[in-house]
C-alpha cells in the first residue's frame, strides 16, 4: 500500500471520527437527561417509601412493646424487637453490597464499540 493511500485512508477515518463526536455529545446529553429524570423519580419514591415504612414499623413496634407492658415478658419483647431491627439492618446492608449499579450509558457504549469496529475495519 502506498503512502498516499494510507494518508487518504487515515483522512477518511479521521473525518468519520470528527463527524461522530457531535453525535456522541448529543447522545451523551440525551442519556444523562434521561438518567437524571429517572434517578430523581426513584429517589423521591424511595424517600416517601422509607418515611412511610419507618413510621409504620415504629408504631407497630411501640404497639408490640405496649402490649407486653405489665407482663413478665416485657424485657424479652423489647430485646426481641431490637434484635429484629438489627437483623433487618444487616440483611439490608448485605443486599445493598451485593447489588450491581443499575445505571449505565449503554447506548453510547454500543455506539462507541460499533464505531471502533468500523475504524478497525477501515484501517485493515
Amino acid at each position: 500500500m502506498s503512502i498516499h493511500s494510507k494518508v487518504t485512508q487515515w483522512g477518511s477515518v479521521s473525518r468519520f471520527c470528527v463527524e461522530r463526536v457531535a453525535d456522541y455529545s448529543e447522545l451523551l446529553s440525551t442519556e444523562l437527561s434521561r438518567m437524571r429524570t429517572r434517578l430523581l423519580r426513584e429517589v423521591i419514591a424511595l424517600v416517601a417509601l422509607a418515611v412511610a415504612g419507618l413510621f409504620t414499623l415504629s408504631f407497630v413496634c411501640v404497639a408490640i412493646i405496649a402490649s407486653f407492658w405489665a407482663t413478665p415478658y416485657f424485657i424479652h419483647v423489647v430485646w426481641a424487637v431490637a434484635g429484629g431491627w438489627l437483623a433487618l439492618s444487616i440483611v439490608a446492608l448485605l443486599i445493598f453490597r451485593v447489588q450491581r449499579p443499575v445505571w449505565s450509558i449503554e447506548v453510547l457504549q454500543e455506539e462507541l464499540r460499533s464505531d471502533l469496529a468500523t475504524v478497525k475495519e477501515a484501517l485493515k
